[in-house]
């Protein structure tokens, strides 16, 4: 199919029954424990509306990269977009769902030990970057990354891994309770400037290659006139450029936020207007809420 030329309409959306069920449940399972739960149980007094607009934001920006026609993109024509793609997964849509749940809405699951533990050792900065970065490297292989085009199940896995990387990848960035606390402000920039390197890397590898790396985007029928080089060429510039970027745009406002926190000596920053601040020790000294 190499060279056939193709038609591409961006009304192709695709309704993925698995997609709109997950996405909703996760939604609904917010919403009932923001609401009717947060009333019940007494967890809080009320939820911040940014933070529902946040986290709701976040599960619209996960179905736009899975159905609409960047789906159909990613999947049947151009590598370049399959990484717009992969970069909603992992830089969009999981910080604005970290930044949309309240601490309090952690607390009843963080009251198992063994939970607290396990969480607290795979959010550590050291193992967050690992795990993340792993996840990441691995599925660019060029055998995995072309089975996840040729076989759904693995397509499926494939996200999923992504973005529950991405969760515990930002986790030390923008956590929301201190049972599993964020990380210092130096820490923070640190794992951040150290968190940008590998898609660089990555990034920078795809661009110089000096043949098409995945057969899948070198059979595929040419859009638009893009050559598989040159669309191999955009998607590496994609990763490295937008991906490590947004990293690096992160840590220069953490860094600006510890600058003016140390200079006022207490209150929010302008970061922490926007993504919320870390629960306070009397928050998280206050006792925990009963299970249901």
């Amino acid at each position: 199919m190499n060279g056939e030329a193709a038609s591409f309409s961006w009304l192709q959306w695709h309704f993925h029954l698995e997609v709109v069920i997950v996405l909703l449940l996760l939604e609904g399972v917010y919403l009932w424990g923001v609401g009717p739960l947060r009333r019940r149980f007494g967890w809080a007094e009320e939820v911040e509306a940014k933070q529902v607009a946040w986290f709701t934001g976040g599960v619209i920006v996960l179905y736009i990269a899975l159905t609409s026609s960047i789906h159909e993109l990613a999947d049947s024509f151009l590598f370049s977009a399959h990484m717009v793609q992969h970069l909603l997964l992992v830089l969009i849509a999981p910080p604005m769902l970290l930044v949309g749940t309240p601490g309090w809405l952690m607390r009843p699951i963080f009251r198992s030990q063994p939970v607290r533990r396990a969480v607290r050792f795979v959010t550590h900065p050291l193992a967050a970057f690992l795990v993340f970065n792993a996840i990441l490297g691995i599925w660019h292989f060029p055998f995995l990354y072309d089975l996840t085009l040729r076989s759904h199940a693995p397509h499926i896995l494939e996200h999923l891994l992504f973005i529950g990387g991405a969760v515990i990848g930002w986790w030390p960035i923008l956590s929301p309770t201190t049972e599993v606390p964020r990380a210092s402000y130096p820490i923070q920039i640190l794992y951040l400037f150290g968190m940008s390197l590998p898609m660089g890397i990555i990034g920078a590898a795809i661009t110089f290659s000096p043949h098409v790396l995945y057969p899948w985007y070198g059979a595929v029928p040419r859009l638009w006139g893009i050559s598989a080089t040159t669309d191999q060429q955009v998607a590496g510039l994609i990763m490295k450029i937008p991906g490590a970027l947004f990293y690096l745009v992160f840590m220069t406002a953490i860094f600006f936020a510890w600058f003016n926190k140390d200079e006022s000596g207490q209150g929010e920053t302008g970061l922490e207007e926007l993504i919320g601040p870390e629960e306070s020790p009397q928050e998280a000294g206050r006792l925990m809420p009963p299970l249901p």
